[in-house]
């Protein structure tokens, strides 16, 4: 991007945090924050283990009135943007709402409360549907909730592309900044699959771990003994703004969003096509977007989906890409240990990769044990390592081969 867009601040709602800082210390400690769902009845289910947040309520500073109207996906998605706009110190009373944007993404909208107002429309009949099951499932409806709740009208967009929906709605605000059509972005995305159907259908995918005698060891990138990833849930949400307005308010910049890199398969609608030459051309064009040469980059944060197919496609685009230079490369996987959040999986990513800038520390892939021949990387097993992290990448892949690279500098 020509102009530089910079992150001001940061809100996460994550099951090892519900604030940055806790997000921060818990991941440190290299800790798996995977256990059993306990929500509802889910003995039956292929994979019935799940990342989840506990304390959204006591998090929140939301009036119980509007709590009841929405569903808890939007709900973390107004959470995290609170702590973004304090962190950013972004006075609502002086800015110009015309021109601050919402830029958000997820894969499966809001089911909880579906699940909750169609069950009850079969029990009792139209009247027992609460009149705001219309706008509280739809994918759109956290965009829509933190408009309306901050009065925010300028140029705003919702993204449904599967794993890659945040990554999409991260650079798509982040355009919008360096465009000149917005002055303020908050973008991100959320998501909440931890619900009866919900999981039901994300078990049909065959994508899954089954290991759930041993929750908190089931989520293993790269390991040889793999089977799946895990769900997890919860919202990441940045502030954007250009370089010279965050500089002129004083205020703390952690990073920049400096390029992007989009493929894809073309193949499938829900499989990866056998081969890394789309994901190798999406990172390729993510270094030209930034103008980054191979031998820049300190860390990538991996997509580490944990299936054979996929571990092994991301190592094979990885070596093409950057061959003798990944020895200088740190790669991990963190959110091995919290599970997946899907379409808000990037946005969170995001933020463990600005904070690891921050830290000077390469977050671990947990749970790895067993080397794979095939995936045969160092992806940073288990334990942080201390290392300074200038310029990253982030890599996400949704369903049906959709391939997006985020390139991300430090401050």
């Amino acid at each position: 991007m020509k102009e530089q867009v910079a992150i001001t601040g940061m809100g996460v709602v994550a099951p090892c945090g519900l604030k940055k800082e806790t997000f921060w210390a818990n991941l440190k400690r290299g800790k798996s924050f995977i256990d059993e769902v306990t929500r509802f009845d889910a003995s039956q289910y292929p994979s019935r283990i799940a990342g989840q947040v506990h304390d959204l309520d006591c998090y929140t500073h939301l009036s119980s009135r509007l709590v009841k109207k929405i569903d808890v996906f939007s709900h973390m998605a107004l959470v995290a943007s609170e702590q973004a706009l304090q962190d950013a110190q972004i006075d609502l009373e002086k800015i110009d709402k015309k021109r601050t944007g919402v830029f958000m993404g997820n894969a499966l909208g809001g089911w909880l409360f579906a699940e909750t107002e169609l069950r009850d429309m079969y029990l009792e009949g139209r009247e027992g549907v609460s009149p705001y099951m219309a706008s509280a499932w739809f994918p759109a409806a956290p965009q829509g909730q933190v408009t309306i709740y901050y009065g925010f009208k300028g140029y705003s967009k919702t993204v449904v592309s599967d794993k890659a929906s945040s990554a999409l709605a991260l650079w798509y605000g982040a355009k919008t900044i360096a465009q000149d059509k917005n002055e303020y972005v908050i973008a991100g995305g959320m998501e909440a699959p931890i619900t009866p159907y919900a999981l039901l259908c994300a078990n049909t995918c065959g994508n899954l771990s089954k290991s759930n005698l041993t929750p908190k060891r089931a989520y293993r990138p790269y390991d040889l003994y793999r089977d799946g990833f895990v769900l997890g849930e919860g919202s990441g949400m940045v502030a954007l703004e250009k370089e010279a307005h965050a500089k002129k308010r004083g205020v703390n910049i952690y990073g920049f969003v400096r390029g992007v890199g989009f493929s894809s398969d073309g193949y499938h609608y829900s499989r990866y096509k056998p081969s890394s030459d789309n994901l190798a051309y999406a990172i390729e064009e993510c270094l030209k977007d930034a103008g980054w040469a191979k031998k820049d980059i300190d860390y990538i944060c991996l997509d580490g989906e944990a299936t054979t197919i996929g571990d092994y496609l991301e190592t094979q685009a990885l070596k093409n890409v950057f061959g003798k230079e990944l020895e200088n490369i740190s790669l991990s996987a963190p959110k091995s240990m919290f599970g997946n959040l899907l379409g808000a999986q990037t946005s969170l990513d995001l933020i463990m990769t600005l904070l690891s800038m921050q830290h000077g520390t390469v977050l671990p892939t947990v749970n790895y044990e067993m080397k794979d021949p095939y995936c045969d990387l160092d992806y940073t097993p288990n334990k942080p390592i201390e290392k300074e992290i200038n310029k990253a990448l982030i890599l996400a892949r949704g369903r049906g081969g959709i391939n997006v690279v985020l390139a991300v500098e430090k401050a």
